[in-house]
């Protein structure tokens, strides 16, 4: 049988410090990704709990109550086994500055265990092709972006995790990205944004219905 991609299940996080109240970030969260191809898209303010959920399917943080299941894996516990076929962007990845686009993806690739093959794959994806014997330290943000996504496509992912991806991004940049991620289709997709307008909402649509 099919493994359900991804289960949340009454998920709460509270952040608790020693001289205040309790803070509460996620409340009673519930959530299910049956099918690869599915779009979910967490919408909302900073502060609203989007990136606490995402760190908590991750396996990055543990929830103070309630339960996440990633790719058949009880979350956190199960992070090792689930995360190999997890392509994610929380924070920005460290890249050496002096490194090309290229180089920095393909040490990338060598840790993780990726054929070196899928680098130019990915380096089109995401329209740095052209750019990706540059050293890092010359990127524009938007670049820089770009090649960190495609580092989460380097494993060719059956979940791609965004968090906040677009903010602050050039056209030409979103441009790139939204194509990226229409080639990803069939693979789910959790994509987080503080407001509507930066990513084109009838590519998710698209998405959505593939």
């Amino acid at each position: 049988p099919a493994v359900t991609v991804l289960e949340l299940a009454g998920l709460r996080k509270e952040y608790r410090t020693f001289r205040a109240e309790p803070t509460l970030a996620v409340d009673g969260l519930d959530l299910v990704i049956e099918h690869p191809g599915t779009v979910v898209g967490f919408l909302g303010p900073n502060g609203s709990g989007k990136t606490t959920t995402i760190r908590c399917m991750l396996g990055l943080i543990r929830p103070t109550a309630g339960s996440v299941s990633l790719l058949g894996q009880s979350m956190p516990s199960g992070a090792a086994a689930a995360i190999r076929r997890v392509g994610a962007l929380v924070e920005q990845p460290k890249f050496f500055g002096d490194f090309s686009g290229r180089r920095n993806l393909r040490l990338l690739a060598r840790i993780g265990g990726i054929p070196g093959s899928d680098l130019d794959r990915v380096l089109e994806l995401v329209g740095l092709t052209d750019a990706a014997g540059m050293k890092f330290r010359k990127y524009s943000l938007g670049m820089k972006q770009r090649l960190a996504v495609a580092a989460t496509l380097l494993k060719d992912p059956d979940l791609l995790v965004l968090d906040e991806p677009t903010n602050d991004l050039d056209t030409e940049t979103l441009a790139a990205l939204e194509d990226a991620l229409e080639d990803f289709a069939g693979c789910a997709v959790v994509i987080s944004h503080d407001h509507y307008d930066h990513l084109d909402m009838d590519t998710i649509a698209a998405l959505d219905a593939q």
